[in-house]
This record gives structure tokens, C-alpha cells and sequence, in this order.
């Protein structure tokens, strides 16, 4: 079972940048990590946790990230952070209870292939905002 620790996600900038997420806690089996801004309403935060449906059902591992953006508002000459917008993602794994440990490592490579920015497909459609056509 793994423990809760930090976390280093690279991006996709210019120049990437490795982001480290640090244990937050885990609260009904979710365990969440964040990447601290400074400011708690802008900390970009990762969770992830595993569930089984039902005795000897499927297992269903989920992650998520939420990425805010933050910026100052001010009000009657008041500064405040607030959250202009939220990046986010899901991502849920779903297996039967009789899979092999194979046929999961092979679903989470041919899916971390998919994101490759070389597959415009998937690529093009997520982060460009594009319609498959």
C-alpha cells in the first residue's frame, strides 16, 4: 500500500517546470496532496484514492487535479485573493476484480502514450481546444 508523499509533476511550459506536491491528508480513503501558493485558495491540489463497488466487484482508482488561477481583487481599497478560474482533471481507472496486474499496467501505459503531445488527436482536442473532425 503506498503511503501519502510528495508528488513531482513536470508541465508542459517553454521551459518545464517540475511542481511539487506535498501530503495535505487524506479524508475517506482520498488522499490529497497540494502544491502551495501562499495563498490556501490558489493551492493546486491532487487527489487520488481506490474504491471496490462492492464485495468482489471492480475497483475504481480515481485522480484528480484542480489548478486555480488567482487573482487580487480589490474591494473599497481592500486587496483579496480570489479564484478567477479552475483548471481541472479526472481521471478514473475501472477493473474487474479477476484483471491481471498486465492488463492495468498496460491500460495506464497506452493511456500516458495518449497524452504524449505527439498524438495530435488527443493532443489538438485537450489542449488546444479543438474539434475532432
Amino acid at each position: 500500500m503506498p503511503q501519502l508523499q510528495n508528488l513531482i509533476l513536470t508541465d508542459r511550459a517553454g521551459i518545464p517546470v517540475a511542481h511539487t506536491f506535498v501530503p495535505r491528508d487524506i479524508v475517506g480513503n482520498v488522499g490529497t496532496v497540494v502544491e502551495s501558493s501562499g495563498v490556501p485558495v490558489g493551492n493546486n491540489r491532487f487527489s487520488i484514492s481506490l474504491r471496490q463497488t462492492q464485495p468482489g466487484g471492480r475497483y475504481k482508482a480515481t485522480i484528480q487535479l484542480a489548478m486555480p488561477v488567482v487573482a487580487t481583487q480589490v474591494v473599497n481599497g481592500i486587496s483579496t485573493p480570489v479564484v478567477a478560474r479552475t483548471a481541472y482533471a479526472d481521471l478514473t481507472f475501472t477493473f474487474e476484480a479477476t484483471s491481471t496486474l498486465q492488463e492495468r499496467k498496460d491500460i495506464v501505459g497506452m493511456l500516458m502514450t495518449a497524452l504524449d503531445p505527439s498524438k495530435t488527436l488527443v493532443n489538438d482536442v485537450v489542449t488546444a481546444l479543438q474539434g475532432v473532425y
